[in-house]
């Protein structure tokens, strides 16, 4: 997590694991699912921040954890327009 949000960078990680969820959870219900695919869409830009600052910290790591820290910079692109197409398509 960057540095420059307070508290702990666990619960950050705690925090979004539990919206993910809910994000999902929207997703999965009519009633919900364009509000949830524009939040999710708000959220996978959001966290984009700290997965740059994990593939930065994990530059050390062996190939295969570096690979995996790098992998998931690109994903981030088809996630948001996924998202974007999801709010539109519930129109």
């Amino acid at each position: 997590m960057p540095r420059t949000l307070p508290g702990s960078p666990r619960t950050w990680t705690r925090v979004s694991g539990v919206a993910e969820l809910a994000l999902a959870a929207g997703l999965a219900a009519p009633r919900t699912r364009r509000a949830s695919a524009r939040a999710s869409a708000l959220f996978f830009a959001a966290v984009f921040p700290a997965n740059v600052k994990m593939a930065y910290d994990w530059r050390h790591r062996p190939a295969a954890a570096r690979a995996v820290a790098y992998g998931r910079l690109p994903l981030q692109v088809p996630l948001v327009l996924w998202a974007r197409h999801a709010a539109r398509a519930e129109d």
